[in-house]
């Protein structure tokens, strides 16, 4: 909507002149609340109104005045005992005024109302939106929770411990491999936070000769708090290994950064 041509219309004034059909009323209204520039035009249009009229009022009253006086035969001196009436007509001014100043502020009231209502709502629907968030999250970490469940009790699956290695000693990771399904649970709660611009990837080897594939990279981390990841496995894997890359991952293992290694036991 163009605001500026809308209000160079003329419809403002037609409608502080009350000129105006009850729909069109309506429209206006309902712009002056969603719009604070033609709320202040018709303020000042108002404003400019009752200051006209005061102009005239004053004018009139002063000629008035005059006749009434030479009628009377009254002198100077005497204005004191007719300008009495005076305030009658300030009076008449000041309502006009207050008038104005009542509708201003019931306007910006009303709009002020609007837009706390309109707060209160987008408040109430984040609101809504985290608690929906909240209660998906848990619902999924049941699932999780029951699905890992399912697999530590399940004696097929096959258990892969993975050691630290060289410099990174101190860490280490678990592998639960489903071979029905064809997947792999890994438990990296002993792996450092990977640094900016680097992730943990996932490897599946066999030995004889000794031939890496990729089982992708783990993206998510920082922001997983269970640091449980389900990854596809359909590879006959000899053993699993980890290793820190860059950012994408890399198409063959950095084994200067080879975290965690462990050989799937015979069974």
């Amino acid at each position: 909507m163009d605001i500026k041509a809308y209000i160079e219309s003329g419809i403002l004034e037609l409608y502080v002149a009350g000129t105006l059909s009850e729909k069109e009323n309506k429209e206006v209204y309902a712009l002056m609340q969603q719009h604070p520039e033609i709320l202040k035009e018709v303020m000042d249009i108002e404003a400019a109104i009752v200051k006209l009229t005061a102009a005239v009022s004053k004018k009139t009253n002063e000629n008035t005045f005059e006749s009434i006086k030479q009628y009377l035969g009254f002198n100077d001196r005497e204005k004191k005992v007719i300008s009495m009436a005076k305030p009658r007509y300030d009076w008449i001014t000041y309502s006009g005024w207050a008038a104005s100043i009542i509708l201003a502020a019931g306007l910006l009231w009303t709009v002020s109302q609007n837009n706390q209502l309109k707060s209160d709502i987008q408040t109430a629907e984040i609101q809504q939106s985290l608690l929906e968030t909240q209660i998906a999250n848990s619902k999924n970490s049941l699932e999780e929770a029951h699905t890992l469940i399912t697999v530590l009790r399940d004696d097929s699956i096959t258990q892969v411990p993975l050691a630290g290695q060289g410099n990174f000693a101190n860490t280490f990771a678990k592998v639960y491999w489903d071979k029905n399904s064809e997947r792999i649970f890994l438990d990296a709660q002993g792996l450092p936070e990977p640094p900016e611009g680097k992730v943990y990837q996932v490897w599946s080897l066999t030995l004889n000769p000794l031939t890496p594939t990729s089982l992708g990279t783990i993206d998510n981390f920082a922001t997983d708090t269970n640091k449980i990841f389900e990854i596809k496995n359909a590879n006959q894997s000899e053993a699993f290994g980890i290793t820190l890359e860059p950012t994408g991952g890399s198409a063959s293992p950095t084994m200067e950064q080879l975290y965690t290694l462990g050989v799937v036991s015979a069974s």
